[in-house]
């Protein structure tokens, strides 16, 4: 299992690189934000919010399962959001 600091830091590294692959996207097409790109940009940073509080729940019965869906969740979230970028 890895350690809670790991997981905040791979939540944190994820989210992060997809925003900026948003911005890149921006700069290299319009050099401006759009609405969409505006909606990406605060999907990830919903999803990131919704993970860390997770993350930090202290009521949890199992702990490995429960971080083990929170790796699933992030997974899930990041190649939801990659799809949208891609689509841009």
């Amino acid at each position: 299992m890895a350690s809670v600091r790991n997981l905040k830091k791979d939540i944190n590294y994820v989210l992060g690189d997809i925003i900026e692959a948003v911005y890149i996207h921006e700069m290299t097409t319009t050099g401006k934000p759009t609405a969409q790109t505006d909606a990406l940009i605060d999907e990830a940073i919903t999803s990131f919010d919704g993970l860390i509080t997770k993350l930090n729940q202290k009521n949890v019965e199992n702990k490995k399962a429960h971080f083990r869906q929170i790796n699933k969740d992030l997974e899930a979230a990041a190649n939801q959001l990659v799809e949208k970028i891609n689509a841009l």
